[in-house]
């Protein structure tokens, strides 16, 4: 008899979808490829001699504790120093204990999910919004209500009007999730003052607001703006680090700030999925912490990148048509291109895949699939050279398709 999987599956199992990204990466491995569309670290970013001598202090020092299982809340050495930089650094009023190690931010993101959503129950984020999340929350099948994103980071009156609609239901969302600087995708941010109407309004209506912060250092402009959780004074904010974009994505080590009942809660949901993180790497993460390394490489990274930035702005100015707006983000590793309304950039892709050169459809940051004629492009992988190249090759893509679908010049040149 053939097994009949399909009746062995759970509905949350058969309810899973693909990651977009990690489909489209599949697809650009040929040679001659340029992809602008993972949201990979550039491997000049990556500090190996660093590494390499916290490795040797490791084996010198707690080699045997470093092969050995760990606590289910993550190596205490490797949490007390995180928790005295996010005191130093951010603001973050927070002790040992007020942290938990993760398998990079997507577990973390999978925790939330697990304790907090039950079929059907409630969630918000904005639109557009980090496409890992959409994933983490859709498979516990929550329901999510999108607020739309303005120069401010979120549009407050549509998160109130909406919140209002829903209270007249009876619904009380979990949760608002953001990734509240340098957002993924849009690369914006959302301003300190909509920060402390966030938490006051979450207070109102009593839910949790998840702060995802991968690209909060990366700051290339102006001054950055102190994190939701630091200020935070009623437990409210679940705050998420990762070392993935100032170490090392291959180390898959993250962490969460919260109160002690959602660490308790994470510790218990992480002992049922894989007892503790690699202890070897957190004694590698406590001793590049430690030693002071962690701030200069974060200097190196933010330079490099904002070269990179400009390198891209740069091409986008030379190479595309006049009618494509984009944003230019103070920091993180993306920003998002926006073309007349006509241009489907989902239906675009397969001539962009014959011109070999990749991006991330809008749409799919979008969690009604929404907005179809944007896109995402990361400068912070790609050699200077080729991101020139790969500007150059997507410009003639959207040129020709401006010239084989219906475009109306006058809409789009003058507004009228």
């Amino acid at each position: 008899m053939v097994v009949n999987y399909d009746r062995l599956f759970t509905s949350r199992s058969k309810s899973l979808k693909s990651s977009e990204i990690r489909e489209l990466l599949k697809l650009t491995q040929s040679a001659g490829f340029i992809s602008l569309a993972g949201g990979l670290p550039n491997p000049q970013a990556f500090p190996v001699d660093v590494i390499h001598e916290c490795i040797e202090k490791v084996f010198k020092t707690n080699i045997h504790n470093a092969l050995q299982y760990g606590t289910t809340e993550g190596l205490p050495l490797l949490r007390d120093v995180l928790a005295k930089r996010m005191k130093e650094k951010k603001g973050i009023d927070c002790e040992l204990h007020d942290i938990l190690i993760t398998n990079g931010a997507q577990q973390a993101l999978s925790f939330i999910a697990y304790n907090f959503l039950e079929q059907g129950d409630t969630y918000i984020t904005s639109a557009p919004t980090y496409l890992g999340a959409l994933q983490a929350f859709h498979a516990y099948q929550g329901n999510c209500e999108c607020i739309p994103m303005n120069d401010e980071g979120i549009d407050i009156d549509s998160l109130r009007r909406n919140l209002k609609r829903l209270h007249r239901t009876g619904i009380t969302p979990k949760f608002l999730y953001a990734v509240a600087t340098f957002q993924n995708p849009s690369g914006e941010s959302i301003s300190l003052e909509h920060r402390k109407e966030l938490l006051e309004i979450a207070s109102e209506y009593d839910f949790l607001i998840i702060e995802d912060d991968p690209y909060g250092e990366l700051v290339f402009e102006g001054k950055p703006i102190p994190p939701i959780k630091s200020l935070d004074t009623k437990g409210r904010v679940v705050y998420i680090g990762t070392f993935s974009k100032v170490l090392a994505p291959g180390f898959r080590l993250a962490w969460v700030v919260a109160s002690e009942e959602i660490i308790n809660k994470f510790a218990l949901t992480k002992q049922s999925s894989d007892l503790c993180s690699n202890m070897f790497v957190q004694y590698v993460a406590y001793e590049y912490v430690k030693g002071g390394y962690l701030d200069k490489q974060i200097q190196h990274i933010k330079t490099l990148y904002h070269h990179k930035r400009d390198v891209m702005i740069k091409a986008l100015k030379e190479y595309f048509p006049k009618e494509a707006k984009w944003n230019v983000p103070g920091g993180g590793m993306f920003l998002w291109v926006t073309l007349p309304k006509n241009i489907n950039t989902r239906l675009m892709f397969k001539r962009a895949l014959a011109k070999k050169v990749a991006y991330v459809v809008g749409d799919a940051f979008y969690p009604d699939s929404s907005n179809y004629n944007s896109m995402r492009l990361n400068f912070s992988y790609s050699e200077d050279e080729v991101i020139l190249e790969g500007i150059k090759r997507l410009a003639d893509v959207i040129k020709e398709e401006m010239t084989t679908s219906y475009y109306d010049k006058d809409y789009y040149v003058n507004g009228v």
